[in-house]
């Protein structure tokens, strides 16, 4: 990189820092800083939780896909979402704001003490925020690679660049910080990509190239399930896609929370499934077309970095890697918030059981210590990841198993069809798809492996999930759970005149 993309990308990270900083004038209490106070509007929600939704991955492993496998990327993982984002208009996003209206929750696990028990919310929020540690610390690690990459800056200074510009600007100003960061990186990612995209086509000959490279690449790069890419696989994903999204990523549900009523997080979700639609058409192009530009890769992770390289003015090379950044940052940056939100709201009143609860004041000076703390252990793990050796990489996957299995009793906990799965169900749901998960990628691991390598990843990914739903459901049915403030709950949920429920959630 020469000065000039150096000079680009610091003004990057300065913009986020201003924003951040301005930002704080809208934080005066915990409210604010995790919900943004019930008073963000549909369109920054949508946005928000289309840029949280991915991260600097998408530019070095599904770069590596598209090179290898085409146009399968853009079917199943991004019409996935969108179908995901279409479920959750309809069920879910509605209820999230209902959720803060009626009980006044301010983190996304807050309510399951209603629905269920406070150790069933305990097993998810303490699993959950454990482990989220270790997933962004990987993300940290890969924004590194990329900036090592672009410019040879050693790895740990990558990640304290990256990783101490966002703790700045969340810790000052929470969700509102969160939210409009989002924006301006929206913007960003929106210039560097189109710029891509335009000098992609010039090189290969003009518009006419997105008809007419499927032409030139091999025949399996046009078609839309392709390699382990299966239609199975994609049926998967539609499930996964369809929890994570609505929710079961906490921080794509403090979105909804954060959006003024249940029918601006309708328009939240639309607006965010509509990105999803069209946004991954420009930004998978150039990677689509990598093959024929860059011919002959053995490292296809680094495709996209290096046709930036080779195909950028230096200004615009940092500002493509600054919407690499701003993807991850996005990402990190409201995880670090809904794991405090989550540390904040339950677990440090479970700790602090039989003593008065925080105030109001205190209670923001938590969540900003509890972000803070998050950012700095996550940076640590990035730091320190050498030393890690496969547990890294392991712990990863592991998280990526948990999402389901807690997923599946917070979400599906909020419809009546499953008001008869009670903690029980909750409970041995999130135990199943953890244990399916360990023995079919350790204990049976090679007689998964004889499956054939197209069922590997359909199995490792599906097991957990089909598991953990199945037995929450048939827990409701075989020990049907009844409870009066439960099923109040319930209810409330179901539409806008619904009766609020009269008993809030304990803090004590």
């Amino acid at each position: 990189m020469g000065s000039v993309a150096w000079i680009v990308l610091s003004l990057y990270f300065g913009l986020m820092i201003v924003i951040g900083w301005w930002a704080k004038s809208r934080v005066h209490d915990a409210r604010d800083f995790f919900t943004a106070g019930g008073r963000m509007p549909w369109w920054l929600a949508g946005i928000s939780h289309h840029m949280s939704g991915y991260s600097a991955a998408v530019f070095v492993a599904y770069a590596a896909i598209a090179y290898t496998t085409g146009f399968a990327l853009y079917v199943w993982w991004a019409i996935g979402i969108v179908f995901a984002m279409a479920v959750g208009t309809v069920l879910f996003a509605p209820r999230w704001p209902r959720l803060r209206e009626r009980l006044g929750i301010i983190s996304p696990l807050e309510y399951l003490t209603t629905r269920y028990n406070l150790p069933a919310q305990q097993v998810l929020a303490w699993s959950g925020a454990g482990l989220k540690i270790f997933d962004v610390g990987a993300k940290w690690t890969a924004s590194a690679v990329l900036l090592n990459v672009f410019a040879g800056v050693p790895l740990h200074w990558g990640v304290l660049l990256t990783g101490g510009v966002t703790l700045i600007y969340s810790t000052v100003g929470g969700l509102w910080a969160d939210a409009l960061t989002d924006f301006g990186q929206f913007v960003i990612q929106l210039v560097a990509g189109l710029a891509m995209l335009v000098v992609t086509l010039s090189k290969l000959g003009g518009i006419s190239a997105v008809w007419t490279i499927w032409d030139r690449l091999p025949a399996e790069h046009a078609k839309p399930f392709a390699g382990s890419y299966t239609v199975v696989f994609f049926l998967v994903y539609l499930l996964i896609d369809t929890l994570s999204y609505n929710g079961g990523t906490w921080n794509l549900a403090q979105r909804f929370i954060a959006a003024g009523d249940a029918a601006q997080a309708r328009r939240a979700a639309a607006l965010s499934g509509a990105l999803y639609l069209v946004w991954p058409l420009v930004l998978f192009f150039p990677m689509w077309a990598a093959p024929l530009l860059l011919p002959g890769l053995k490292t296809p992770e680094q495709s996209y970095a290096l046709l930036t390289t080779h195909l950028l003015p230096s200004g615009l090379i940092g500002l493509v890697l600054a919407g690499m950044f701003a993807h991850t940052m996005a990402m990190t940056s409201s995880d670090a918030n809904a794991i405090s939100a989550v540390v904040v709201r339950d677990i440090i009143p479970c700790l602090m059981r039989g003593r008065s609860s925080l105030s109001a004041r205190a209670e923001l000076a938590a969540g900003r210590i509890a972000t803070f703390s998050f950012i700095a252990l996550s940076l640590v793990v990035a730091l320190t990841s050498d030393h890690f050796g496969g547990v890294l990489g392991l712990l990863i996957l592991w998280f990526g198993a948990l999402v389901g299995p807690i997923a599946i009793p917070m979400l599906f906990g909020m419809l009546p069809w499953f008001r008869r799965s009670g903690p029980s169900a909750a409970i041995l749901s999130w135990a199943a798809g953890l244990i399916v998960f360990a023995l079919t990628k350790y204990v049976f691991d090679g007689q998964v492996a004889r499956l054939g390598e197209n069922w590997v990843s359909t199995v490792t990914v599906a097991g957990p999930v089909i598991v953990a739903f199945v037995v929450f459901a048939v827990t409701g049915l075989v020990r049907p759970w009844r409870d009066p403030a439960s099923d109040e709950l319930i209810d409330a949920l179901s539409s806008d005149e619904g009766p609020a429920p009269e008993q809030a959630i304990a803090h004590a």
